[in-house]
């Protein structure tokens, strides 16, 4: 959870002529505070898990992190993973949409009490900006090495935690996997009428660049033609694919699933055949300001641990060492670049510009926030 395209600011032939002319730049991340002569580099931290652990008990053992997701405890599992690792430490992982941790994050700063220790985002942005205006603290983690190098900060302030992609969702009791719709112009089949679950995509930017992906590949009458399949709309990723699951919908796409999904689950994640789709490393880092440093330094290293990564394994891993679930192949080989993500998500003009666009085409996003967390000091 950044490479080809600008867009759609003026007419649509201007804008689709910025669109396909602007995204494209190299699959490295780049480092602006370093181009400002900005902060130096990290070395790889050689501490065990033991050793770290041991630190985070004597500094007090607590923990937070802002997770970005729309599932209310999303990582409630993974906080349970962590105590059973870790006995006698205290671990609050706040699952919330990432535009709405970023924005907390930095009016706590402004404040002086920061609430997180750590954050793993879908803004991948802010992430540049705060390694800038030197919010961040450096550290690579022993598995540094096995990351993938366009997953991760030069210098150590911020690297993935997971590697997610948007494609397609549907239900195995309601349409047979060879008819399954899998890219964009297969849902407009009108066997699919009154059948589909599709998330507002002016309410998640990685699901906008998808539709933006669309309109640039199969025109601006596209979403004229999707809207007369009278779509339910949901505010949450996680909502749309529990419809299909549940045979409420038979099918979405512009969500994650598992790669290789539990026996009784009643839905499949598919790729597109044909069309691009969007994919972005979710992307932790600690705080300067955390409160708890060495327990931030912990979590960090052992969510990138092998054994962790292959133990939560969703979609492609973060690690180059680690196989990928489900007999999927490495991302690089399909037509998906998360570079494209992250300058789309640079370019904030651009972005607001096409929220206002399907805002007027869908209306505006209707519904609570799906997970349910408000205020500025949530843990």
């Amino acid at each position: 959870m950044d490479e080809k395209r600008r867009r759609f600011l003026g007419h649509t032939s201007l804008a689709m002529g910025a669109l396909a002319s602007s995204l494209i730049t190299g699959s490295t991340i780049a480092s602006p505070a370093r181009h400002m002569g900005g902060p130096s580099s990290a070395a790889v931290d050689t501490c065990t898990l033991d050793e770290l652990y041991a630190e985070a008990l004597e500094e007090g053992g607590r923990l937070v992190v802002f997770a970005g997701g729309d599932s209310p405890n999303g990582y409630a599992p993974l906080e349970n993973a962590y105590r059973a690792r870790f006995p006698g430490l205290n671990i609050r992982i706040v699952t919330d949409l990432s535009k709405y941790h970023d924005d907390r994050i930095d009016r706590q700063r402004a404040l002086g009490y920061l609430e997180c220790d750590v954050a793993h985002l879908q803004t991948l942005h802010d992430f540049d900006r705060w390694k800038s205006e030197g919010a961040l603290l450096p550290f690579k983690p022993s598995a540094w090495d096995a990351i993938e190098s366009s997953y991760k900060d030069p210098d150590g302030y911020f690297v993935a935690v997971d590697v997610f992609a948007f494609a397609n969702l549907f239900n195995i009791d309601s349409i047979a996997e060879h008819n399954a719709p899998r890219d964009a112009l297969d849902y407009l089949d009108p066997s699919l009428c009154d059948r589909l679950t599709l998330v507002y995509p002016h309410d998640d930017d990685a699901l906008l660049l998808q539709y933006a992906y669309i309109e640039e590949d199969h025109g601006w009458s596209y979403m004229n033609r999707l809207l007369r399949q009278n779509v339910t709309w949901r505010r949450g990723t996680e909502l749309a694919a529990a419809d299909v699951d549940a045979g409420r919908a038979a099918a979405t796409f512009g969500v994650t699933g598992p790669l290789q999904p539990p026996e009784d689950a009643r839905s499949r994640f598919l790729l597109p055949r044909n069309d691009r789709f969007v994919s972005w490393p979710q992307t932790g880092a600690i705080f300067a300001q955390a409160r708890h440093k060495a327990a931030a330094r912990l979590y960090m290293s052992w969510l990138l641990d092998k054994q962790t990564v292959v133990d939560n394994a969703f979609q492609w891993p973060p690690r180059t060492d680690v196989p990928v679930p489900g007999g999927y192949d490495p991302l690089d080989t399909y037509r998906t670049s998360h570079d494209d993500f992250r300058n789309f998500m640079r370019d904030r003009r651009l972005v607001e510009s096409l929220k206002r666009r399907f805002e007027r085409l869908i209306g505006p996003v209707r519904g609570p926030n799906p997970t349910g967390v408000y205020g500025l000091y949530v843990a």
